[in-house]
């Protein structure tokens, strides 16, 4: 389980590029001119006495490798044309992730945090597909909740990613992740889904905290994987790679086999509010929690702004005080939790909860409405 950012900004982070330094192959070099020097030389003595070699027939093979179009190297080839790497440039410094498109006339999904530094403090955005080109971008929407963002390049005939189902995702399915790891654009590593519903947030600061309902993976994600595509052993992109978890160290982290992803169900609903509007919205109960309870469950604030007037929860009857312990029949142990399976569903969706007032287990169905913007 993830906790709040404010316990767990130590082990779960979101990324984004820090450059690599080059390394010199002199070392390597030298050793196979050693190796080289070594077989020249005892070739040397065997042959001193004879033509050993003058009768060989060096014979030249002409098979070839045939990739299946279903196979990792069969999906890569089909994805990568899609997947960009992101680069930001600020004031204040830079950085670079990962995206992918997701229309033919240039609009892209990444992660908010990928884009934010630009979006708040202006500066340059870019994008490099995968043939080279480079184009300048323009951010359409973002929206720090769901941390996501579609950007916008000039031009047409773009190859666009297919959306897959990631409601019909089962743990164990194979999974390919692609994106630009330390600057490594277009690479490709294989996993499987670990996990799904896993709760998370993450976040540059309280006021840009993401609750994602993720799914997890194994597949070797790192900082600069951050808005890539998450995609099935049919190349669909079922999730948006959004958050690693680390040891809790204070220097940035690589994969440890524990990654996770925005949905695509509930990142394309963002995406299309984005396009449409500018502007994405969520789904509430009408309560503010008490984020520093420790019990189990969330506890509905023991204050004036515990309840919204007028709202579902009000309406539905629970009170300040009371304590959530399931919602659609999940259990809920943690504020976080109850905040990422209500997002998780959408505006106008009927659903059932179960609380406790006094020591009793009462139960309440209510009709999500929108946050307000």
């Amino acid at each position: 389980m993830i906790f709040p950012r404010k316990k767990t900004n130590e082990f779960v982070s979101p990324w984004w590029e820090v450059p690599t330094s080059k390394k010199s192959s002199r070392g390597f070099t030298v050793l196979i001119a050693l190796l080289a020097g070594s077989v020249g030389g005892v070739l040397g003595v065997n042959s001193s006495g004879g033509d050993l070699f003058q009768s060989a027939n060096i014979v030249a093979s002409t098979s070839t490798i045939e990739r299946a179009p279903d196979s990792v190297a069969g999906i890569a080839a089909r994805v990568l044309p899609s997947v960009v790497s992101i680069t930001t440039r600020t004031r204040n410094g830079s950085g670079t992730g990962s995206g992918f498109v997701i229309d033919s006339s240039g609009y892209i999904l990444t992660n908010n945090h990928v884009i934010a530094s630009v979006a708040e403090a202006g500066g340059t955005l870019r994008v490099r597909l995968s043939n080279g080109d480079v184009y300048d971008a323009n951010v359409v929407g973002r929206d720090a909740s769901y941390d996501l963002a579609v950007l916008k390049i000039t031009g047409s005939n773009f190859p666009a990613l297919q959306f897959g189902d990631s409601d019909k995702v089962a743990v164990g399915d194979a999974v390919i992740a692609i994106g630009s790891p330390l600057g490594l654009s277009g690479t490709v590593t294989l996993g499987i889904i670990s996990a799904k519903d896993r709760p998370v947030t993450a976040g540059e600061s309280a006021e840009e905290n993401s609750f994602i309902n993720a799914l997890q993976t194994d597949a070797a994600i790192n900082p600069g994987n951050s808005g890539g595509p998450l995609v099935d052993s049919t190349g669909a992109v079922i999730g948006v790679n959004s958050a690693i978890a680390s040891l809790g160290t204070t220097s940035q982290a690589g994969s440890i086999g524990l990654g996770f992803a925005i949905p695509i169900n509930q990142a394309r609903t963002t995406a299309d509010q984005l396009i449409k509007t500018g502007k994405a919205t969520y789904p509430v109960l009408g309560v503010s929690l008490d984020m520093s309870f420790t019990g189990l469950g969330a506890l509905i604030a023991k204050s004036k702004s515990g309840l919204l007037t007028g709202g579902p929860a009000q309406l539905a009857g629970l009170k300040s005080g009371d304590i959530i312990i399931s919602f659609e029949g999940r259990e809920i142990t943690t504020a976080e939790e109850l905040i990422v399976a209500v997002r998780a569903r959408k505006v106008g969706d009927k659903i059932t909860l179960a609380y406790i007032r006094g020591g009793k287990e009462f139960s309440a169905t209510l009709t999500l409405i929108a946050a307000a913007s």
